[in-house]
């Protein structure tokens, strides 16, 4: 059995070899909350491989079963597996629900049963779930404590989601999943052959600036909610900021391509992500400045 310090570290290394765009903005959390969220990432990730990579020969419904037993493990200080082990370090210290964690898992669960979504409200649900879901997870190790930040975290949730939805759709297709709305589809022509053959045409350009502006008003949604917040909320939600800022220079690189996103996944590349990262905690710090002395 892996101690707690060793669970930490394990989540430290998942998340610090990933690549993902989040790594960026944990930077500037202090310690034990930049932990905290390592192993909020760490056991998305081993959730979303359980459904994608599942170990030869075993079912992934099964896979997540069993990631459900261990959550309620984690829950019960019981846990077996090295992420969930730190997991019930940082639950207990932070009052993380269970149910937040159940939820997510929800959403995995979605992918082994659903590979189109007829209209938006049929694909809110599954957003919800394994995107906005993790933000509510988010607040509690960033200790915002103003209600209105759910807001917040479920907007740019939905945000972030509709933009990963965007830049995956070639490889969404070769998995057979398509989770741009049938009725935006049949309203701009585009058919469900042309993703599953990853072919651009007029129609699909028009389809996807629909589906930009879907995520643009959910970005608007979240900065809102967000100016309305006390200054130490807006404070706590540092990291928040950095991955609004990172994902939101992913959306425009994707319209500046032109959605040329079957031909190579667009990214933002590690030291623009620190770039961003960087001008954010200084205007962040700027803006603390000035508040202290007004």
């Amino acid at each position: 059995m892996p101690t707690v310090a060793d669970a930490h570290s394990y989540c430290t290394k998942k998340t610090k070899d990933s690549g993902s765009n989040f790594y960026y903005s944990f930077l500037f959390l202090p310690r034990p909350r930049r932990e905290a969220i390592h192993t909020v990432y760490t056991l998305c990730h081993e959730l979303d491989a359980a459904v994608d990579h599942p170990p030869r020969g075993v079912d992934p419904c099964d896979e997540l079963a069993q990631w459900r037993r261990e959550i309620e493990a984690a829950y019960r200080g019981t846990p077996q597996y090295p992420v969930t082990i730190s997991l019930a370090d940082h639950a207990r210290k932070l009052d993380i629900p269970q149910d937040y964690f159940q939820e997510l898992v929800a959403g995995m669960e979605m992918d082994l049963t659903i590979r189109r979504y007829a209209t938006f409200e049929d694909l809110y649900p599954y957003c919800y779930r394994v995107a906005s879901i993790v933000g509510l997870i988010c607040l509690k190790v960033f200790g915002t404590m103003d209600p209105r930040a759910r807001d917040y975290a479920v907007n740019l949730g939905m945000a972030f989601q509709l933009t990963n939805i965007m830049r995956d759709v070639g490889a969404d297709a070769e998995r057979d999943r398509i989770y741009v709305p049938q009725e935006d589809l049949a309203r701009f022509g585009c058919s469900e052959e042309q993703l599953l053959a990853k072919t651009s045409s007029p129609q699909f350009i028009q389809l996807m600036e629909f589906q930009a502006a879907r995520a643009h008003d959910y970005y608007r949604k979240a900065q809102t909610v967000y100016d309305a917040l006390s200054s130490a909320d807006r404070q706590s939600l540092l990291s928040a900021e950095i991955m609004r800022v990172i994902y939101f220079n992913l959306l425009t690189r994707i319209e500046k391509a032109r959605f040329a996103v079957f031909a190579s996944r667009i990214r933002v590349p590690p030291l623009h992500r620190l770039t961003l990262a960087l001008m954010a905690w200084v205007r962040r710090s700027f803006q603390n400045r000035v508040s202290r002395r007004t």
